[in-house]
């Protein structure tokens, strides 16, 4: 099971975060973030994991 949105192919993103000491920035190490994957049914019938923006837009594509 991999980390990546079956709609937009959405993947890890690679962050450095910086810790603020006395008024200034230091480098610390750096962290994976993962996007918000969920199990979600489309209309094919499937069960995709999408990320939530997806999830969002493709609510909004069905009211109409």
């Amino acid at each position: 099971m991999s980390n990546i949105c079956a709609i937009c192919a959405k993947t890890s993103t690679l962050i450095t975060p910086r810790n603020k000491l006395r008024g200034k920035y230091n480098p610390a190490g750096k962290k994976r973030k993962y996007p918000n994957l969920q199990w979600v049914f489309i209309s094919a019938g499937k069960r995709v994991r999408a990320c939530t923006k997806c999830i969002k837009a493709m609510a909004k594509t069905k009211k109409k």
